[in-house]
């Protein structure tokens, strides 16, 4: 396409250049046609226009002078006038398009001056009009065609406008002659001049002497020359100098004086104007042949020089396009086989991602070249394409390698974890000293971040997170097991609309995406501001949102990452070593496996907003209680009773932070099946210190079945997330009033007609949080009793939250 528009432009420019000379000289050829044309014309019509007017003129002041001169020859000299004025303005209404602007004008004006013609005549019929009203109304309309002659004559051709000069000043020279002669006529009828008329004659004088002598003879073709040379040998020409300077001798302070030669002035008036008119014709020839010269010089220029160029465009063209055919073919062929290399290779890569070997040899072919500098192209090609498949063996068996050694490392590191979990969870089950859970459940907590961040690796390498439900889970233990993965845990605040669950494929995958947005928002958003985890049930499946308070992100930086969420990139783990959110690449490969949809936006509160849309084949209903279960035996959730164990030790969703519930734990490992009873209560202190920082945070999370609340009993247990899979059976525990204040300040209220002070699992004091979890644990023992739902006290029921949502909050 490049090589076409190459050749193209300087075709088609010097077409249109070859286009635009020949039009100009078109138009230039037209126009002078038309304009010699219209002087061929004009100048015949102005003359004997001219001519006309200057007899009419010069017997109208005869009239005027003296009254009882007939009128028969002023009738007769009117016919005529008429006759050149119709001829003037039939020849010159026409053929005027396109010529400049002074001959434009000058034509109009001429025409224009012609309309008082009838004004003037009636005027003088009238006896109204005066001598020198008269004279000036003939003189300004011979002036005006006189200076449309001149127009005619200012043509672009030099050697015509030079023809043209002695034939207007000829012109102009006859008509101050004429002038003379029409003030001599009415002096002698009148019998005297007065000043006006004597100083015109004196300057009309002069100026036809001038042109006469210094610049027609001077420039009047020889032929011409001599007839001009013989006319003023004339005695007719002697008479006229005579009178002259017999005017010119006689001084202004005596007008009465006039020449006495009237007679012979008369008639040699009437020898001298056919003369004139004769020479006058003779230019105006002259003048009209060198129009036709031009006229046809031009266009035989024009002509040839269109025919020149188109011969040099058509030849120009045709070696273009042979050029450009030859180059293009040799062209397309590179390009041919450079396509061929682009389809190549990535077939390379995928052979070798299957394990094959490559001959690199046998997978270049060698691109024929020249000498020239497309030859030079062509083995350059043979190089880059030697290189590139080469270079796409070592870096697809050096990213190959990578690969299964980066998976290799993390699936024996998450190995690891998984047997530290066991241990933990092995310690927390034999000691209940709060100083000694305390630090089991640091360590529990350190260890399920550990885990999550394997995980990560093993994702980012090319794998997938082995961790696996059977059941479907509520979304609340989805968040919880989430937030017990997050090193900031305490900020943040879980809130579900209603009891949505999970199906079991999305478990894992959800709660890895959620907890890397937890960490993310905590990371990027200045302590203490919390950051709210709020989901909810929506037209199109289970939405979940995530918004901190932090500083946000740039418009540019919004569109980057949900750009990346869109299309999550091809992981390079070697290239981004120095990215500082490696975890939203973690994000987008999750979300792409599962269909969902993540977006990006700024808070209202400064800060960053994520909306996780989880479509609705991946939201599951609430099972059915599994038969069988024990009247003594607490109902589990989903996540607890249908975790299965990878060799990474995998866990189901924690109920609280991210710690499974024992008997889930256990029934998952020992192969027994999804339906087997709970655990006994003493495994309940298998808990992560996130759990159960968020029982000693004050036991502020609603429950799934409306906000119904265990009686307070003084443990500050918060039994969030024991409640039963299948609606809650059994009331989660409230936390106590107060449990936060010191011993001295602390005032237990006291229910009349209840044994709670005898009670053996009174509140102990919350100095340090070990022994709140002691506490916890007695609570869930109880829990876990028979005691029925019936045997809660009516006083302690509290209301429902509004809109049936479950609220969890870190501090």
């Amino acid at each position: 396409m490049v090589l076409l528009v190459l050749a193209l432009i300087p075709s088609l420019a010097l077409a249109a250049l070859w286009g635009v000379s020949t039009a100009q000289l078109a138009l230039d050829w037209r126009l002078q046609a038309r304009h010699a044309a219209l002087a061929e014309r004009g100048i015949t019509l102005t003359g004997d226009l001219a001519a006309a007017l200057r007899e009419e003129r010069r017997l109208t002041a005869e009239i005027l002078a003296d009254p009882e001169t007939s009128p028969t020859a002023l009738r007769q000299q009117r016919e005529r006038t008429d006759k050149a004025v119709r001829a003037f303005r039939s020849g010159t209404g026409s053929g005027t398009a396109g010529l400049h602007g002074e001959l434009r004008d000058a034509l109009a004006r001429a025409r224009e001056e012609l309309r008082v013609l009838p004004e003037v005549r009636e005027d003088v019929d009238d006896r109204i009009s005066t001598q020198p009203v008269a004279f000036g109304s003939f003189t300004l309309m011979i002036d005006s065609a006189l200076k449309f002659t001149d127009a005619l004559g200012n043509t672009d051709n030099g050697a015509v406008s030079v023809r043209a000069q002695p034939l207007t000043d000829l012109m102009w020279a006859n008509e101050t002659l004429a002038r003379e002669d029409a003030v001599l006529t009415r002096g002698w009828a009148a019998g005297h001049l007065d000043k006006t008329e004597r100083s015109d004659l004196v300057e009309w004088i002069g100026a036809q002497q001038y042109l006469f002598e210094d610049r027609i003879a001077s420039r009047l073709p020889e032929t011409e020359a001599a007839f001009h040379h013989d006319t003023t040998l004339m005695d007719a020409w002697h008479t006229k100098t005579v009178v002259e300077q017999t005017l010119l001798q006689v001084p202004l302070t005596e007008p009465e004086d006039l020449p006495r030669e009237a007679g012979r002035w008369r008639e040699a008036m009437e020898e001298l104007q056919p003369r004139l008119q004769e020479l006058t014709g003779r230019l105006a020839a002259d003048f009209n042949r060198a129009n036709a010269d031009s006229v046809r010089d031009l266009m035989v220029r024009m002509v040839a020089a269109s025919a020149i160029g188109l011969g040099a465009v058509v030849v120009v063209i045709a070696l273009t396009l042979w050029l450009t055919g030859s180059l293009r073919q040799r062209i397309l062929a590179l390009r041919d086989e450079a396509a061929r290399l682009e389809t190549e290779l990535p077939a390379v890569v995928e052979r070798l991602q299957r394990g094959e070997d490559i001959d690199v040899d046998a997978e270049v072919r060698e691109v024929p070249h020249g000498d020239d500098e497309l030859g030079r192209l062509g083995q350059a090609l043979n190089l880059a394409r030697r290189s590139a498949v080469e270079t796409a063996v070592r870096e697809t068996e050096q990213h190959r390698g990578f690969e299964r050694l980066l998976q290799r490392i993390a699936r024996r590191t998450q190995l690891l974890i998984g047997l530290q979990l066991k241990k933990l969870d092995e310690m927390e089950r034999r000691h209940e000293d709060p100083e000694m859970l305390e630090g089991l459940f640091d360590l529990d907590h350190l260890a399920a971040r550990l885990r999550r961040y394997e995980e990560n690796l093993v994702i980012l390498g090319g794998g997938q997170p082995q961790r696996r439900w059977r059941r479907p889970v509520p979304v609340l233990d989805v968040l919880r097991s989430a937030l017990g993965e997050v090193q900031d845990y305490r900020r943040i605040q879980i809130e579900v609309q209603g009891r949505p669950w999970l199906s079991e494929r999305a478990v894992g995958p959800v709660a890895h995406i959620v907890a890397e947005l937890m960490e993310n928002a905590t990371a990027f958003s200045k302590p203490p501001n919390p950051v709210e985890a709020r989901a909810g049930l929506v037209g199109r499946g289970l939405v979940v949102e995530i918004e901190d308070r932090g500083l946000g992100m740039e418009p540019e930086e919004y569109d980057r990452l949900n750009a990346m969420m869109a299309e999550p990139p091809r992981m390079d783990m070697m290239s981004r070593a120095d990215d500082a959110r490696l975890g939203l690449y973690v994000v987008a490969r999750l979300a792409a496996g599962l269909a969902l949809t993540l977006e990006f936006r700024p808070s209202v509160f400064g800060g960053t907003r994520v909306i996780v849309m989880i479509p609705a084949e991946l939201v599951a209903d609430a099972p059915e209680p599994e038969a069988g279960a024990g009247a003594g035996a607490a109902p589990r959730s989903g996540a607890d009773a249908d975790a299965d164990t990878a060799e990474d030790g995998g866990r189901a969703p924690a109920s609280a932070a991210g710690k499974p519930l024992p008997a889930a734990r256990g029934t998952a490992e020992r192969g027994e099946p999804a339906g087997a009873p709970a655990a006994p209560s003493a495994d309940l202190p298998r808990r992560s210190r996130g759990q159960a920082a968020a029982a000693v945070a004050g036991g502020r999370t609603g429950t799934q079945d409306g906000g119904s609340r265990a009686p307070d009993d003084g443990t500050g247990a918060d039994g969030a997330g024991m409640n039963g899979a299948g609606g809650g059976t059994r009331p989660l525990p409230r936390r106590v009033r107060q449990a936060s204040l010191t011993p001295e300040l602390r005032n237990p209220p006291r229910r009349p007609g209840t044994d709670e002070d005898a009670s053996p699992h009174a509140h102990p004091a919350p100095e340090r949080s070990g022994a709140t979890v002691g506490a916890f644990q007695r609570q869930s023992r109880i829990t876990r009793g028979p005691a029925s739902e019936q045997d809660i006290p009516p006083a302690d029921v509290s209301t429902p939250q509004p809109g049936g949502t479950a609220r969890e909050d870190r501090e």
